[in-house]
């Protein structure tokens, strides 16, 4: 993780629709928060996920990272699995089980998901696994309330979320409409 801000931009792949967002200040996933995390989000249908390296400044206990930032990396992944079906959501419940510590250095990888959708509330899990062994270092379950359509398409346009192929204004782009959509929000 670098303490750099870094735009935001095109993330593109075999198969892949590539989406903007515009440089914002989130302590997870903005490109302008200098002491945030800057996680480089992959998002596609119902569920996201992001592999990192994380330094010695997330530290708690001598050479484990901070329980706080393990459950906000879980976070940030399952709430933005809300985004791989064009929905935007804030946070209402959030429980983690830590299973084994997480060393300072060591390559992760979270996962989050759509569990079950009713109405505005979406249940979802999350997964943070060691990618040397596939351990299993903390399970997560979230609640998220959804935004209503006018919020939603506020939220699209403070952030500047479009499909990069499509013309400026444009707003019939979804997540949804490309299976494996990747976004970049900063690193």
């Amino acid at each position: 993780m670098t303490s750099e801000a870094r735009p935001s931009g095109a993330v593109a792949g075999p198969g892949v629709a590539p989406f903007d967002l515009v440089p914002h200040n989130c302590f997870a996933c903005g490109s302008l928060n200098r002491h945030g995390l800057g996680l480089l989000l992959h998002v596609e249908p119902r569920r996201s996920w992001t592999e990192l390296v994380l330094d010695d400044r997330f530290e708690g206990w001598a050479g484990m990272a901070h329980g706080g930032i393990i459950s906000t990396i879980l976070d940030e992944v399952m709430a933005w699995s809300l985004v791989g079906e064009d929905n935007w959501g804030v946070t209402a419940r959030l429980s983690v089980d830590f299973r084994r510590p997480v060393p300072v250095g060591s390559r992760i990888r979270a996962d989050g998901e759509i569990a079950t959708s009713r109405r505005r509330i979406v249940e979802t899990t999350g997964k943070l696994i060691r990618l040397d062994d596939g351990e299993v270092l903390a399970t997560a379950r979230g609640t998220y309330l959804a935004a209503d359509p006018a919020r939603r398409r506020e939220l699209r346009e403070r952030y500047g979320f479009r499909f990069t192929d499509e013309p400026e204004g444009d707003t019939r782009g979804s997540v949804a409409q490309g299976a494996d959509a990747f976004a970049k929000v900063g690193r």
